[in-house]
């Protein structure tokens, strides 16, 4: 399967979203995503178009 290359932030956390991720809090331009699911997650990404790989 080939990844993306052009995925933007907003696109990105819609995706986690179908996952479980809730957007928790951001800080400046970096967003930090956390799910409960099996176990408690973190995930920090930043808020870019497009997102370097």
């Amino acid at each position: 399967m080939r990844l993306p290359r052009s995925v933007s932030a907003p696109e990105l956390i819609k995706g986690l979203k179908v996952l479980g991720y809730e957007v928790t809090r951001q800080t400046g331009s970096h967003i930090r995503l956390s799910t409960n699911q099996n176990g408690q997650h973190h995930i920090t990404i930043p808020n870019h178009n497009p997102i370097k790989i």
